[in-house]
């Protein structure tokens, strides 16, 4: 078993860098970089980030603009690096992810939603109900701290748990490698299942426009709505106020009409590799060592709501004769952005899985810190100090 975590660095998220320990007076040990300059680092880490994202990508994972910074930043960070990403880069990347959801949201998916709400809530409710349970369990056995144990096992977008979970107390550290974990454990089996049980063409792999042609009036009118109302969320420090009120400024101009969200990919894979430094910058060898430790566990939890899922997708094609990959596809406990993908390759009701992946999402937003409060109250301590 890894040595205890001291509460202190249990509260140390992803914020909690090399740089902000030196400030309260407990610098890391030097590390083969820390004589490096600082541009130096910063290059390094930039190199290393492209590399590894290149690499991800062209193996086809999943999430691979933010899983390749981070990888990149815990690598230079556990080797001395002692960098930390500003503050107000760091909100203006939570915008993006607020407008990327904002984007998910249209008119369409609106409607099937509400058509077929009571099936919707009823699956939603169950994936939902099967999380919290899985993450109350790894509480109280104390394998993770109760608040990051439920963040981490939240069936909803993994990008948006993290800067959730970290707005709430949570270590972002541990809940980025749960979640993204089960996004490449998700997105792997759904395209594995679409390819070789219903012979169809999928997988998690797409051709990326970088420069695609831009309405440039568009674009401005997306960043301008969402970095207002990313600050304002900063000002009033309302908790993950900088992602949530761009996502419901940005969905509910598109949604009336007078924006059309633009977001070019090289400005997205700038705004995931910023989350992503943030996130790997804050990790240690510590960490490393707990999270190793914990693998076993968290990868068991990914294979019980993975089964769940499956079992509620083989009620969907029992009772109601939804087409069997369908029902599996909007099912899946997460990463909807590979799931959309997916979903758009084969022959499924895109409409429907896009629905019940939209309306789970946006539950798992409202509800989630309720539901993190509830399981830690039911623990009776606010982070198990043994882990």
């Amino acid at each position: 078993m890894s040595t205890p975590l001291s509460a202190g660095e249990e509260h140390s998220i992803a914020a909690t860098s090399a740089a902000s320990q030196t400030e309260t007076g407990n610098p890391p040990p030097p590390g083969l970089l820390t004589n490096l300059p600082a541009p130096a680092r910063w290059g390094l880490l930039a190199a290393l980030s492209v590399l590894a994202s290149w690499g991800l990508h062209e193996a086809h994972i999943p999430g691979s603009l933010l899983i390749g910074p981070m990888l990149a930043a815990i690598l230079v960070a556990t080797n001395g690096a002692r960098l930390s990403v500003p503050k107000v880069p760091y909100i203006l990347s939570h915008s993006m992810i607020g407008c990327v959801i904002a984007g998910a949201l249209d008119l369409d998916t609106l409607k099937t939603v509400i058509g077929g709400w009571p099936v919707f809530l009823a699956i939603v409710v169950a994936v939902i109900g099967a999380s919290s349970l899985l993450g109350y369990l790894m509480a109280r056995s104390q394998i993770l701290p109760g608040t990051t144990a439920v963040w981490g096992t939240s069936a909803g977008a993994a990008s948006a748990m993290m800067l959730m979970a970290e707005a709430h107390g949570a270590d972002a550290r541990l809940v980025a490698f749960m979640q993204y974990l089960r996004v490449v454990c998700v997105a792997s089996a759904a395209s594995l299942i679409a390819a070789f049980v219903f012979s169809t063409p999928g997988g998690a792999a797409r051709s990326v426009a970088w420069f695609p042609p831009l309405d440039a009036l568009e674009l401005a009118k997306t960043l301008a709505v969402a970095f207002v109302a990313a600050f304002i969320g900063a000002r009033f420090k309302i908790p993950a106020g900088t992602m949530l009120l761009p996502l419901i400024a940005t969905s509910a101009m598109h949604l009336a009409g007078l924006i059309s969200i633009e977001l070019p990919e090289w400005l997205l894979a700038l705004a995931y590799g910023i989350i992503g430094w943030r996130i790997g910058l804050g990790f240690t060898r510590r960490i490393l060592r707990h999270a190793a430790h914990a693998l076993p566990q968290v990868a068991g939890s990914i294979a019980v709501l993975m089964a769940f899922c499956g079992g509620l997708a083989f009620l969907l094609w029992w009772l109601m004769d939804i087409d069997p990959l369908t029902a599996y596809l909007a099912t899946s406990p997460g990463g909807l952005d590979s799931i959309a993908i997916i979903a758009a390759s084969t022959d499924v009701d895109i409409s429907f899985v896009m629905a019940l992946q939209t309306m789970r999402l946006i539950l798992v937003l409202l509800i989630t810190p309720s539901l993190t409060r509830f399981v830690v109250s039911r623990i009776g301590q606010t982070e198990p100090s043994g882990l």
